[in-house]
């Protein structure tokens, strides 16, 4: 009879299910996580879970432990290194099996396995609904203002007082350049005024120099 016999004795002997559940335990640490039957991962949860608390304490003797189970020493430094450091803080529950469906051909439940620090999308929704969100009551907001009720007035204070000054800045420097353009148009009118009078002089000169030659070419000899 086999009282007290509960674990899954998977359709294999003694053996053949030891070195299978090695196998897939040093898959699960290599890849993290792998697809098997359900009844597999049940198994192999309650084969691996166990290394996982041994690898948090890295002595000697828990490595010779381990590997006695894997028979991977690969598969015992990737524990030891890697994952005991980031389940360190887990007290338990190392990995999750979540269901797949049916298998085509023999029609068996299949399931995934995995570890769950390593899954980040998991990970990510648990750690925004861990963060802790802040409200601010409204008698605070109140008393606030009661108690500064010149903060905003000094604010807008400055902003009136600044506002002018640039548009006082644009206005003087406006008629400054209308009086300089100003200017230079004086003093080109002025000398046009100097030039034309000169020439005005030459002509008039030019005519009683020309009156004088007539006349003296008049006179009879």
């Amino acid at each position: 009879m086999r009282h007290g016999k509960k674990f899954a004795h998977l359709g294999r002997k003694t053996a053949h299910r030891k070195y299978m559940l090695a196998n897939m335990a040093c898959s699960l640490i290599e890849h993290k996580s792998i697809n098997t039957t359900v009844a597999k991962a049940k198994a192999l949860k309650r084969y691996i879970e166990p290394l996982i608390t041994k690898s948090k304490n890295d002595s000697t003797h828990n490595r010779r432990i381990v590997f006695s189970y894997l028979k991977n020493k690969y598969a015992v430094t990737e524990l030891f290194r890697n994952i005991s450091v980031k389940v360190g803080d887990r007290p338990g529950g190392y990995t999750r099996v979540i269901k797949l469906g049916n298998r085509l051909g023999d029609n068996a439940s299949m399931a995934l396995i995995e570890l769950v620090d390593f899954n980040d999308i998991y990970n990510s929704n648990n750690d925004s609904s861990n963060k802790k969100r802040r409200r601010r009551k409204k008698n605070k907001s109140t008393t606030n203002e009661d108690t500064n009720p010149t903060g905003p007035e000094v604010v807008e204070d400055v902003v009136i007082e600044e506002t002018p000054a640039v548009e006082d800045a644009v206005i003087e420097e406006t008629p400054a350049v209308e009086d300089a353009i100003i200017e230079e148009t004086s003093v080109l009118d002025d000398s046009d005024v100097k030039n034309a009078e000169d020439q005005n002089n030459e002509k008039s000169n030019d005519k009683t120099n020309d009156e004088s030659s007539d006349s003296e070419n008049s006179e009879p000899k």
